[in-house]
């Protein structure tokens, strides 16, 4: 495998507590999946998850290199969990076809929050 890219990314949880109190569905239909927004809602302190979440898709488009726009979209990533708590991510849409032009097999992603930061890095590699 070849690196393709990394991406690292932090945000203020506040950030994103102040945007989803302000615009509510609006922001989270726009930013997070169906499956993201339910996790991030049963969770005991909703805004952290919904914080590193974001933080990972910022670190993914940073690795691609693309930042957020027509090759990837914020819901062209969704952010999930394994059964062994390990973070994953699944592309659709425009990411997915990104990731197979250029042979993209591999995206690792960790993500970390905490009172008021969370934080993401994605390592992504490419076949060789």
């Amino acid at each position: 495998m070849h690196l393709f890219g990394i991406g690292i990314d932090v945000v203020e949880v506040e950030r994103i507590a102040s945007s989803i109190d302000e615009f509510g569905d609006k922001f989270t239909h726009r930013i997070f999946t169906e499956g993201e927004r339910a996790y991030c809602e049963s969770q005991k302190r909703p805004y952290l998850h919904y914080a590193a979440r974001f933080a990972v898709k910022e670190a993914v488009a940073k690795a691609f290199g693309t930042g957020i726009g027509k090759e990837l979209s914020w819901l062209d990533m969704e952010i999930i969990r394994a059964a062994s708590g390990e973070p994953g991510i699944v592309l659709s849409g425009a990411g997915k076809t990104f990731s197979e032009k250029h042979n993209i097999t591999v995206i690792k992603i960790s993500l970390t929050h905490a009172k008021h930061y969370a934080a993401a890095n994605a390592v992504v590699m490419t076949a060789p």
